[in-house]
């Protein structure tokens, strides 16, 4: 099987992915099954989860999947039970799933005299539930699954929980509050299990990827002819590297490296940037 630029050596180990048959978690899940893990592949949707297993074993890697909706308690328990009699126990969780809604969106940058009566989506018209989605989408949809398998970690030395969180974390983009708060909730979340967890052996770290171009948002960056859209320019001019980052190497090498136990044995408790400057860039 290929593997990874990194020298992370995770022989023998069980990792669980939420979200795995997204563009991003199946490039973790990839990179962990090249870098030796057993991989339990989770996702609402078991067909997509299926085919990044499927590419995982034709590597020669080990994986499986299992359709959960992270936000039911009951389904995550029995997954992570699934997964615990077919590949060992847990020694990994990276808690991928998450995302944003329409719904929770405005339309519009700023508030203007007018926006209220317009016939355009203010922060006025939020929708109540649309809010509640993306909350319990990315927090909740955090908590639920550390709890079905953090259960298996308990007192056993060298184990790991690496949330996703986003640069939103830190500055939160315009048009999108609910994606950008609870995103700050999940950083937040991973400083308190890092404390409660740092006598249990378990690590517990975030990444908060920046902008990076994929096959998922490519059309919201580019036009159809290949220049970039108003957003994207706004991006890099506020990027000091001046570009999106590559997921497939630039993320996974920030994931390797917090779940590596080697480099990374007495970090816990951080959420690093991966964001090209973009958190610490003021603006002038």
């Amino acid at each position: 099987m290929e593997k990874n630029v990194l020298s992370t050596d995770l022989s023998g180990r069980v990792a669980a992915v939420t979200g795995a048959g997204g563009v991003l978690c199946s490039a973790f899940a990839k990179a962990l099954a090249r870098a030796g893990a057993k991989v339990a592949l989770l996702d609402l949707d078991y067909d997509k989860a299926q085919r990044v297993a499927e590419e995982i074993v034709a590597e020669g890697g080990v994986a499986k999947a299992y359709a959960c909706n992270v936000l039911e308690r009951d389904t995550c328990y029995e997954v992570a039970d699934a997964a615990q009699a077919d590949l060992g126990p847990c020694d990994i969780l990276l808690n991928g799933a998450g995302g944003n809604n329409p719904r929770s969106t405005t339309d519009k940058e700023y508030y203007e005299e007018g926006d209220i009566e317009a016939d355009i989506k203010s922060f006025f018209d939020l929708d109540k539930a649309g809010v509640e989605f993306v909350f319990n989408l990315n927090f909740i949809g955090t908590l639920i699954p550390t709890q079905a398998f953090a259960r298996q970690m308990v007192g056993r030395e060298g184990c790991c929980i690496l949330n996703i969180s986003s640069m939103n974390a830190y500055t939160p983009l315009t048009k999108i509050p609910a994606y950008s708060g609870a995103k700050a909730a999940v950083t937040n979340f991973t400083r308190w299990l890092a404390v409660y967890f740092s006598k249990a052996g378990i690590r517990v770290n975030a990444i908060a990827p920046g902008f990076f171009d994929s096959s998922q948002n490519h059309a919201l960056l580019f036009e159809p002819d290949g220049t970039p859209t108003e957003r994207t320019r706004k991006i890099l001019a506020a990027t000091p590297m001046g570009r999106f980052g590559d997921p497939e190497k630039e993320l996974v090498g920030a994931v390797l490296f917090l779940l590596d136990n080697e480099a990374a044995g007495f970090i816990t408790g951080v959420t690093i940037p991966i964001d090209g400057g973009f958190s610490a860039y003021s603006g002038v």
